[in-house]
């Protein structure tokens, strides 16, 4: 639907959604439920707490370092070097700080979401074929007019019709604390978002008066549910940097591979009796060349 109600007359509004100040009948309203769908803000992937944790561990550089704690922890025991024990539990103190954190940051972003839909109102006041119900708020389609007074959340983006010293508290959504006084008149096409004082956003609390609106805007469609889309998109984005290390971790495996190899090859030309020393010399240099704390470094980064 256009984005320019706003800027209508109420009466333009009410005939562009074949709506009326008496509201839908039944019958046109539980048609325009089965198409548009009911007024939630959906979660477009559950994401577990389990696949969070287990997506920390699947970074290149970190699975790495998982692969060189083993062998240090390995080489520590069958050399009963301490040395290499004590490497390979602070390797692993490094991964499990490094999953930890970003489980916490991963999540909260989840829970983000979740703070976003607390915010849809539970139950609406309308009008339907001319009689005032009251009706759960998922059942709101474009069209419905719905009654407002004094402590109601806004339970869809509503063009308001009619306003009795309403004010409306929008902190949910623009972050400012005062109440907006609300008006019923067309304002300029241009005007923005937190200047639209003819128009109630789902989500907001009507802080005093009372009004009458007609839904325009319902679920995802709807200020609030825009916002939770792109906190879910923002969630599936990798950053530039994140990408960068993703390239790098994979260089920089082959890299060590490769060195290691060569290391190892060279020295059996040199003596081929030498075979276990060789190895161990092989794979404590490739240990030795994985930089352990960068993605702990990266993920804090990432949450500043």
């Amino acid at each position: 639907m256009p984005d320019d109600w706003h800027a209508l007359s109420a009466q333009d509004v009410l005939e562009r959604l074949g709506s009326g100040p008496e509201g839908l009948r039944p019958a046109e309203a539980a048609a325009r439920l089965a198409k548009h769908g009911p007024n939630d803000l959906v979660q477009l992937t559950k994401v577990s707490r389990l696949r969070i944790l287990l997506s920390q561990f699947v970074d290149a550089l970190v699975i790495i370092l998982i692969i060189a704690a083993a062998i240090s922890a390995v080489l520590g025991f069958l050399n009963g070097n301490s040395g290499e024990l004590y490497d390979a539990i602070l390797i692993t103190i490094i991964v499990v700080l490094n999953a930890l954190f970003g489980y916490v940051q991963e999540y909260r972003a989840e829970k983000s979401l979740e703070a976003l839909r607390s915010l849809a109102a539970p139950k609406a006041h309308v009008m339907r074929g001319g009689e005032a119900s009251t009706i759960a708020a998922r059942e709101l389609v474009p069209g419905d007019v719905v009654l407002l007074s004094a402590g109601d959340k806004v339970p869809a983006d509503l063009r308001l019709l009619e306003s009795v010293n309403l004010r409306v508290n929008e902190a949910s959504l623009t972050g400012e604390s005062a109440a907006v006084s609300k008006r019923t008149d067309p304002l300029p096409a241009n005007t923005f978002l937190a200047d639209r004082r003819n128009m109630a956003f789902m989500g907001t609390l009507v802080d005093a008066g009372r009004g009458k609106g007609v839904v325009v805007e319902t679920g995802m469609q709807t200020q609030l549910g825009k916002i939770a889309g792109m906190v879910q998109q923002v969630e599936k984005t990798e950053t530039p940097l994140q990408r960068q290390l993703a390239r790098l971790g994979k260089q920089l495996g082959l890299m060590i591979l490769g060195i290691s190899a060569v290391v190892f090859v060279v020295g059996y030309l040199e003596d081929p009796n030498k075979l276990e020393e060789l190895f161990l010399t092989a794979v404590s240099l490739a240990v030795a060349a994985i930089p352990e704390g960068l993605p702990a470094v990266v993920t804090i980064s990432l949450a500043l």
